[in-house]
């Protein structure tokens, strides 16, 4: 709308891991697997053969046949039984730990199973709580808010690249229980969101056994786990770790996925699931009554979900461009990803790690005194000003650190690399020109910046 008047020809959406609505294509088997499912009549079409590849067409025969009523149908509240048992041998084959389908809740996206589990162990009188990472994904302290939870931060050291501090953890849980702060349980998110780092086996086993000795539970957020690019660096859920330390049964763990992340970007599907381990009977009981208010996750998301834990095989007919266009993506994220780290830290007083993995870079920038000053004068945070100038001026969306909670006297923004390869470069070289006329604007830096840059040892 009125257009030539804004000084920009877009708008950009780097707030928000939303992969389709910035030009990544769906992968192909999911689609025709999905439009054979949708319309199972297309299955008797005399030209269906030429249509779609064989192990399409078994594929979606199999689960028809498996799924009573078709798509338009109930399914358990806890998910087809079939998709379900897919689910959780894929699981076992991605972790060489046993998984039994009756662990396993299919969802609509990873967040219901983040409100089915505050919903359940958050006590009424607000003196339960959690521990979340800070920076952290919005979505849990929503949950606590809503829920009557108390909101136990534990800070990521980023001059570390974002890794978890033990000693911090344990600081912080002690003091949250001499305020009289029942603590439930822990967050963990990895790969990162909004931090993109991939904890190292070493900070997995050390949380791992924090949780047992604390007796806590563990959510561990792996949405992301498709989606690492540091070199050396490879994605093990905190399920396969507490297996390999004995801990399966002493740590009560949910594990989270979903189809919006990764290489898959269905976001507006919403399909997930979570893996429930070391839970009594009782406590299973439970989760399956609130599973049970909604009736049950919609057969399309949770179709994809089972999809995406049990892609085509070497040898089927799907097979070559499911994986020619599987790594297409992840190398153009991998490309666009530490471009864009490269170009952010060629500006002045801005520090960013490497987004070692998820959809995320975190920079960290020092703004200038007139720049607090006129924060302070609208009652805004200071990044918060930072990032609405710099949609007003270019038309990129960001989000500002304060969002997602920051470490005190520190502003950063988180900003997606999912726009095109093709557009990377004027993403970049756009905000690099706003950066510039920004600190002009309140001053430049030599009038007392704040927020010194700690960058990573590790770079």
């Amino acid at each position: 709308q009125d257009a030539g008047s804004h000084p920009f020809d877009k708008v950009v959406f780097c707030n928000i891991g939303n992969p389709q609505i910035l030009g990544q294509k769906p992968i192909t088997y999911y689609r025709q697997v999905l439009a054979l499912c949708e319309y199972p009549a297309l299955l008797d079409h005399a030209g269906v053969s030429e249509l779609f590849p064989s192990d399409v067409i078994s594929r979606a025969r199999d689960l028809l046949a498996a799924i009573p009523g078709g798509l338009g149908a109930y399914s358990d509240s806890a998910g087809a039984a079939i998709l379900r048992r897919m689910v959780a041998k894929a699981i076992e084959k991605r972790d060489g730990v046993p998984s039994n389908p009756d662990n396993i809740y299919m969802t609509d996206g990873a967040s219901p199973a983040v409100h089915y589990m505050m919903n359940l162990l958050l006590r009424d009188g607000g003196n339960d709580g959690f521990m979340v990472p800070i920076p952290q994904y919005p979505l849990y302290s929503a949950t606590l808010t809503l829920y009557g939870g108390q909101l136990v931060p534990y800070l990521l050291d980023e001059t570390k690249g974002w890794a978890l501090n033990i000693d911090n953890l344990k600081s912080q849980l002690a003091a949250a229980r001499a305020t009289g702060t029942v603590v439930r349980g822990m967050v963990i998110i990895n790969p990162g969101n909004p931090t993109g780092q991939c904890l190292t086996t070493a900070n997995q086993e050390d949380i791992l056994r924090f949780c047992a000795e604390e007796d806590l539970m563990l959510i561990a957020d792996e949405v992301y786990q498709a989606n690492i690019y540091a070199e050396g660096k490879k994605f093990f859920s905190f399920k396969k770790m507490a297996a390999e330390l004995g801990l399966l049964d002493d740590v009560p763990l949910v594990s989270l996925h979903s189809i919006s992340k990764g290489f898959i970007g269905e976001c507006g599907r919403r399909g997930g699931y979570m893996e429930v381990t070391g839970f009594p009977q009782e406590v299973k009981d439970q989760i399956m009554k609130l599973a049970s208010i909604n009736l049950c996750p919609n057969l399309s998301g949770q179709i994809c979900c089972t999809l995406m834990m049990n892609p085509p095989q070497p040898g089927e007919p799907s097979y070559p461009l499911y994986r020619s266009e599987k790594d297409a993506i992840l190398e153009s994220l991998k490309q666009r990803s530490q471009k864009l780290v490269t170009e952010l830290n060629k500006m002045e007083g801005v520090s960013c790690n490497a987004a070692e993995g998820a959809l995320y870079a975190f920079p960290r920038i020092t703004l200038p005194q007139g720049a607090l000053e006129e924060a302070q004068r609208i009652g805004k945070p200071a990044d918060w000003l930072y990032c609405r100038d710099l949609l007003v001026a270019t038309g990129i969306v960001v989000v500002p650190g304060s969002g997602f909670g920051q470490e005190d006297g520190s502003f950063h923004f988180r900003t997606t690399f999912l726009p095109p390869e093709s557009d990377m470069g004027h993403v970049a070289s756009s905000l690099a020109r706003f950066h510039v006329a920004f600190l002009a604007k309140h001053g430049g830096l030599a009038r007392n910046g704040h927020a010194a840059a700690p960058v990573s040892e590790q770079q």
